[in-house]
């Protein structure tokens, strides 16, 4: 059974939405974010996953307590993910610049940039 927090999901769509690159689907059955055929974000149980390169997304899990690395099946975490785990969904607007990196590495692996 899929468990994902709502609130989450609003406000991805109110954050992500509005860029034309960006279109809504699904991931494992949660809400997802693709930029053309290649998916850059999920509401995923507790969280936010998100797609960055590699260092950026070890950086990120290091330096902030919110991020940890994407393990959607148990001991099993995906190569350039990471999950942001945040109580309030209105917090993960102060992450905009990271789905907006996303976005951007996405677009530049598919020529769009």
């Amino acid at each position: 059974m899929m468990n994902f927090n709502p609130a989450h999901k609003t406000i991805l769509d109110d954050l992500l939405l509005g860029n034309p690159h960006v279109r809504l689907g699904k991931m494992f059955g949660y809400p997802a974010y693709y930029v053309g055929k290649k998916l850059f974000a999920c509401v995923y149980e507790h969280g936010i996953s998100v797609k960055l390169p590699g260092d950026r997304a070890a950086k990120l899990v290091k330096t902030d307590p919110n991020t940890i690395p994407f393990e959607p099946m148990k001991g099993r975490t995906m190569r350039e993910w990471v999950q942001i785990n945040l109580e309030r969904s209105e917090d993960y607007c102060k992450y905009q610049s990271i789905f907006d990196e996303s976005i951007h590495y996405l677009l530049a692996q598919q020529g769009s940039a």
